[in-house]
């Protein structure tokens, strides 16, 4: 059985043609068991762009949830 960290290395695997496009990208920091939160840090482009927040919650955290039910919540660290 995979980890979660295997498990969402993988399906950020498949977001991450999509941040490449304007040379952002993102990577796995940790996750709370006891909160169930997962942490992920936006890098590049990313890193700055004043969208990130939308990127995060209507796109990479509905898609983690949708496949990964550990997961209760996703959230950008620096």
């Amino acid at each position: 059985m995979l980890d979660i960290e295997q498990k969402v290395n993988e399906h950020l695997q498949t977001l991450r043609p999509f941040l490449n496009e304007d040379e952002g990208d993102i990577e796995y920091v940790r996750f709370e068991d006891d909160t169930s939160v997962l942490e992920l840090r936006f890098l590049g482009n990313c890193k700055t762009c004043p969208l990130n927040i939308m990127t995060l919650r209507a796109g990479i955290e509905r898609y983690l949830l949708a496949r990964i039910p550990e997961i209760r919540r996703v959230e950008a660290v620096s």
